[in-house]
């Protein structure tokens, strides 16, 4: 079993971008959250989060790719169930999201990105600042944060948590890595 540092070692072997590995690190958090609120691997579900998008300055534009490709470069060191997760966060793949780990790397790649726009639109752009009713509002208003999909985020019903419930596990999880994410 991967551990979170040793995704964390793989994913900058192959990641330049700085925000992409703060997304991917945030992503991790929000699955470990995630993991422990349904009774599932904490670690299991973080390392998804953390390599989901291991492959993506390498796919450049071929979006059918990505997500297949990431799931390839980890199979050494993931389980079946984690690499159909990874294959399924992008629906163009074509590979369906069927299981819990599926639905919830979804949900919290979309959140990631919600969380971290509203952080950015406090005051001091930090995480402490950004409340549940913040992201409540931000949710509602479909311009802002434009490219975060609102249906994805949603799809945390489908793992029976509510989306207010949904919204405190993924800032309570970004907040434990905050000062490696920069907010």
């Amino acid at each position: 079993m991967v551990s979170i540092e040793e995704a964390l070692d793989r994913v900058r072997l192959h990641v330049r971008n700085a925000n992409l590995v703060k997304h991917m690190i945030a992503v991790s958090s929000i699955m470990r959250g995630l993991a422990e609120r349904l009774g599932e691997e904490p670690e299991l579900w973080g390392a998804v989060g953390m390599l989901h998008d291991i492959d993506y300055e390498e796919v450049g534009e071929d979006w059918e790719r990505h997500g297949l490709l990431s799931a390839e470069m980890v199979s050494d060191i993931l389980p079946e169930e984690a690499l159909h997760a990874i294959k399924a966060h992008n629906q163009m793949t074509g590979v369906k999201a069927e299981r819990r780990m599926d639905v919830a790397l979804i949900a919290a790649d979309a959140l990631s990105g919600l969380v971290v726009a509203t952080a950015l639109m406090m005051p001091g752009k930090r995480l402490e600042e950004v409340k549940v009713s913040s992201l409540r509002r931000k949710f509602k208003d479909g311009s802002f944060a434009r490219g975060v999909s609102r249906d994805n985020i949603m799809r945390c019903e489908e793992l029976g948590i509510k989306l207010d419930e949904f919204f405190e596990i993924g800032l309570g999880s970004m907040r434990k890595v905050a000062a490696d994410i920069g907010l």
